[in-house]
């Protein structure tokens, strides 16, 4: 869970675009130190695996599926970082990876990631973000399509 640093990293490495108005920041930073202090929380507190767990077909599944949705989710980010040439302006169609099957990939490369992470750790919690990170970016994603 803290290995997924996109939040950290990806606004650091974006070219100057528009700002983030101010409410969002706030309502966005809310959201996930709750999110990790409610994944934490429960990881820690309330979840009990058997000793094998790691090697149950649930986990290494779900680790598998949120380390796929992880490099979609970086790659698609890299691609859309550099879609214009500095001092270029104007809507530009992504191409390569997996835009070239869906055109929201940073989306699906998220939403597979959370889900990964929900079978991997089995818990309400984390099946309760997956399925609010579908239906957000989801509808996100279809923004974008249109």
């Amino acid at each position: 869970f803290l290995a997924h640093c996109r939040s950290l990293i990806f606004p650091l490495l974006i070219r100057q675009g528009k700002p983030t108005p101010f409410f969002t920041f706030v309502l966005a930073l809310l959201f996930c130190v709750y999110n990790g202090y409610l994944q934490g929380r429960s990881l820690s507190n309330y979840a009990e695996y058997p000793s094998g767990w790691l090697k149950n077909p649930c986990f290494t599944t779900g680790f598998i599926g949120w380390l796929v949705g992880m490099a979609i989710n970086i790659h698609s980010d890299h691609i859309l970082r550099n879609l214009r040439k500095p001092g270029e302006t104007g809507y530009k169609i992504p191409r390569g990876g997996m835009f070239e099957y869906v055109s929201g990939a940073n989306f699906f490369g998220e939403i597979l990631e959370w889900f990964g992470f929900a079978l991997a750790c089995c818990t309400i919690e984390s099946l309760a973000f997956a399925v609010c990170t579908l239906f957000i970016l989801s509808s996100r994603a279809k923004q974008h399509h249109q």
